[in-house]
């Protein structure tokens, strides 16, 4: 197939990209950069199916009508401004980017009969109040301008589905780390805790640190993403991924650093934004795509460690 991944530099947008090319389809790329990095995708620079990176912004329409006369057959919307705490400071940037932008997307989409499978995220839901996770039936609650715009561009992909029969599914994968991620600033709190750990720093946490995440290691969450394009059955579906089991974030520290005394509790920068408990209910996954992960907290851990110690991010 022809795809076109959108943010296919970023963090889970290379390793999607990895899964496209693995898997024998031809791969077009846009990437404006402000969060990706070109070099994520230097493994696949010399790839016979690498068809063409753009640096670009998917707010350019007319960008976007050159890039889909290559005649798509799936669309991958991972674009997106994805910073809780930008959001927060400058809502409007990441209305336009998640909002306005999937808008742009999806009516190229539409033009050119597309399918398109759109990025959103976990931050979208309230809290995990069953102990068998959130599934995707659950509240959504738009704590942070971020979730808002995330919630706003899912209605938009549903309602292209219903009202132009346009093939559209929508992810919401939960907390991803692993290789590639940033290790610092807002990147991750798996890649920064081990990036602090091995520099010698003190594991920051935000507030009490008894909030809980479902931490999914990426290649588990590429594949997931990649398969949700491949089947039929996820048109017009709201569809979650996660390992389906939450840590609090003191525990993760300790697991991390084994060492208390490296642990600080900081003031939580935006508690009013916080999600206390983040557990995943996969079993629609599971059931439609028979999907489910595949690498225990564990192992990502050690992969993650391992990449943070042998790449030039390690500094």
């Amino acid at each position: 197939m022809k795809v076109l991944v959108t943010g296919g530099a970023g963090f889970i947008g290379r390793w999607v990209v990895k899964q496209l090319l693995k898997d024998g389809h031809h791969v077009w790329v846009l990437d404006d950069l402000s969060n990706g990095s070109k070099e994520n995708l230097d493994e696949f620079l010399n790839h016979k199916s690498l068809m063409e990176f753009v640096k670009g912004d998917i707010k350019d329409v007319n960008l976007l009508e050159s890039l889909f006369l290559n005649e798509f057959d799936l669309c991958y919307h991972l674009g997106a401004s994805i910073n809780v705490q930008d959001s927060i400071d400058n809502p409007k940037t990441t209305f336009d980017n998640d909002t306005i932008g999937t808008f742009h997307v999806l009516e190229k989409s539409k033009k050119h009969n597309v399918k398109l499978v759109f990025m959103s995220t976990c931050m979208v839901y309230d809290r995990a109040a069953s102990p068998s996770g959130i599934k995707e039936t659950d509240p959504v609650k738009p704590a942070s301008p971020y979730a808002g715009a995330k919630i706003a561009a899912e209605n938009m992909v549903l309602s292209y589905y219903y009202a132009y029969d346009l093939p559209t599914v929508i992810i919401r994968p939960f907390n991803t780390y692993g290789p590639y991620q940033k290790t610092g600033g807002e990147g991750g709190v798996v890649a920064i805790f081990i990036k602090n750990m091995l520099d010698g720093k003190p594991l920051q946490i935000y507030g009490d640190g008894t909030q809980t995440r479902d931490l999914l290691y990426v290649e588990d969450c590429a594949r997931f993403v990649v398969q949700t394009g491949y089947s039929d059955q996820a048109n017009g579906e709201i569809i979650n991924a996660g390992l389906g089991r939450d840590i609090s974030i003191n525990e993760l520290a300790k697991l991390i650093v084994q060492d208390d005394s490296r642990i600080v509790h900081v003031e939580h920068i935006h508690p009013q934004s916080e999600i206390p408990k983040l557990l995943c209910n996969y079993e629609k996954a599971k059931k439609l795509l028979n999907w489910e992960p595949q690498v225990s907290l564990e192992e990502g851990m050690k992969r993650t460690e391992e990449w943070i110690k042998t790449s030039n991010y390690f500094k």
